[in-house]
C-alpha cells in the first residue's frame, strides 16, 4: 500500500510542560534551503512545502557558538546517512522493478 504525498504537523500542548511540535514531511515537493541572513549575520537552514516550514538557526538567533557548531554537524551526518539509505533502497527497488518486468527472469 502506498499513501499519497502529505506534510503531518502535530502541536502538543500539556499543562505544565514544553508544548512540542512535531513536522513531518512526506512529499516529492519538499524543498530545502540553506544560506547566510545579513542581519547578524547567521547562518540558517530551512525545510518547507507547501503546507509547512522549519527554519533552523543559531541559538538564540546569535553568534555562532560550539553547541550551534556541533548541531550543525549531526544534521550534515544524518543528511549524508539518508542520502547512503534512499541510493541504497533505490537502486534495490530498481533492481526488483527490471526482475519483474524482464521475461528471461
Amino acid at each position: 500500500m502506498s499513501l499519497r504525498p502529505y506534510t503531518y504537523v502535530t502541536l502538543s500542548l500539556r499543562p505544565e510542560s514544553t508544548p512540542h511540535v512535531g513536522v513531518s514531511f512526506h512529499t516529492p515537493d519538499l524543498k530545502v534551503g540553506a544560506g547566510l541572513l545579513l542581519s547578524g549575520p547567521r547562518p540558517y537552514l530551512e525545510l518547507y512545502s507547501h503546507e509547512a516550514n522549519v527554519h533552523i538557526s543559531t541559538t538564540g538567533a546569535g553568534p555562532v557558538t560550539d553547541a550551534d557548531l556541533s548541531t550543525a554537524r549531526e544534521i550534515f551526518t544524518a543528511a549524508a546517512r539518508y542520502l547512503a539509505d534512499c541510493e541504497q533502497l533505490h537502486a534495490e527497488q530498481t533492481a526488483n522493478d527490471q526482475d519483474a518486468t524482464d521475461p528471461a527472469a
